[in-house]
C-alpha cells in the first residue's frame, strides 16, 4: 500500500517575511482556477495572485476595470480550493474601494471570509493612507500597489512605466513610505525603473514585490499566460519559459486528426449481459427466500 502523499506545510505571511530577512526571494504568478491553482502549489509557488487581470485572461475584455467583485470572489475561492497551502491575494477591483470607505472594507473582508484570501491588493498612492489604516485597523492585510496601477488607464490613455522624471520617482517613494506608514503588509511596485525600486525597497521594512520594477524587490510578479506564452502580446518584463499556446494548438489538431481518422482507440463500455431471466413471482403470503 502507498504511503499517503504529504500534505505540504502552510505557507503564511509569516515564511514571505522570513524568506526576504534570510535575503531569499519569492516568486508569485496569477491564478484564476482551481486546476492551475493545484498544479501551480505542486510546483513549490508560495504565493499566488488571483488578478483583476482575469477581466483580459479570462473574460476577454482589453483592460482590467471590468473585472467585477462576484467574479473576483469567486474565482479566489476556487484557486483556495485548488492551493489550499500558499499565501493567496486577492485583486480588489475597479470601485469596490474608491468610492466609499465602509463599502471598501466590507469588499475586502468578502475576500477574507467568503473567498478566504490571506492579502487584498489595492491600486493606491499615498491619498489613500487613511483607508489602509482603517483596513489594518480592522486586521486586514493589504498589500499597497504603487507604480503603474492598471485601474488607472482610462486617465493614462493606455498602460505607461511610471517613475521616469525625479517628480515621479520622488513620488513612489513618498506613497511607498506612506502606505508602509498606514499599515501595508506588503508593496508591490509595478513598472518603474529599477533604480526608483531600489530607493523604495532601502526604505521599506516590509517585503516589496515587483511586476516589471527590476531586481532590486524581494519577490517577482508576473502574469501565468506571459509566463507560458499564451498571451498575444508579451509585455518586455515578462519573458516566456515555455512555449504553452503552440504545445496547445499542436495538441489540438492532434485531436481533430484522430477524431477526422475516427481514430478514438478501444472503446471502454459494453452492454451488461443478461442474467438468467426473470425471477418466479412469490405468491401472496409466502416467505420471502433466504
Amino acid at each position: 500500500m502507498n504511503a499517503p502523499t504529504p500534505t505540504p506545510p502552510r505557507i503564511t505571511l509569516r515564511t514571505i517575511r522570513r524568506m526576504v530577512a534570510e535575503g531569499r526571494r519569492f516568486a508569485c504568478l496569477t491564478c484564476y482556477d482551481a486546476t492551475t491553482a493545484r498544479w501551480l502549489e505542486r510546483a513549490g509557488l508560495p504565493m499566488l495572485l488571483v488578478g483583476d487581470t482575469l477581466a483580459e485572461t479570462v473574460l476577454g475584455y482589453d483592460q482590467t476595470i471590468y473585472a467585477t467583485m462576484d467574479a473576483m470572489v469567486l474565482l479566489t475561492a476556487a484557486v483556495r480550493r485548488g492551493a489550499p497551502n500558499v499565501v493567496l491575494m486577492a485583486d480588489m477591483p475597479f470601485m469596490s474601494y474608491q468610492a466609499d470607505e465602509a463599502e471598501a472594507l466590507r469588499n475586502a473582508a468578502r475576500f477574507m471570509t467568503e473567498a478566504g484570501a490571506d492579502l487584498v491588493k489595492l491600486e493606491v498612492d499615498r491619498s489613500f493612507a487613511p483607508l489602509v489604516e482603517k483596513m489594518a485597523r480592522a486586521g486586514i492585510p493589504v498589500v499597497a500597489h504603487i507604480g503603474s496601477r492598471p485601474q488607472q488607464t482610462k486617465i493614462a490613455g493606455g498602460y505607461r512605466s511610471v517613475g521616469r522624471t525625479r517628480e515621479e520617482a520622488m513620488r513612489l517613494v513618498a506613497d511607498g513610505r506612506a502606505l508602509e506608514a498606514a499599515g501595508a503588509v506588503m508593496l508591490l511596485i509595478e513598472a518603474t525603473p529599477a533604480e526608483v525600486s531600489q530607493e523604495i525597497v532601502q526604505g521599506a521594512t516590509i517585503p516589496v514585490m515587483g511586476c516589471g520594477a527590476g531586481p532590486a524587490c524581494h519577490g517577482q510578479v508576473i502574469v501565468l499566460n506571459d509566463l507560458l506564452r499564451l498571451s498575444d502580446w508579451q509585455p518586455p518584463f515578462a519573458p516566456p519559459v515555455a512555449d504553452f499556446g503552440g504545445e496547445l494548438v499542436k495538441a489540438v489538431k492532434t485531436w481533430i486528426d484522430k477524431v477526422d481518422r475516427n481514430d478514438l482507440g478501444e472503446h471502454p463500455y459494453t452492454m451488461v449481459k443478461p442474467d438468467a431471466g426473470p425471477a418466479e413471482p412469490r405468491r401472496a403470503g409466502a416467505p420471502a427466500a433466504r
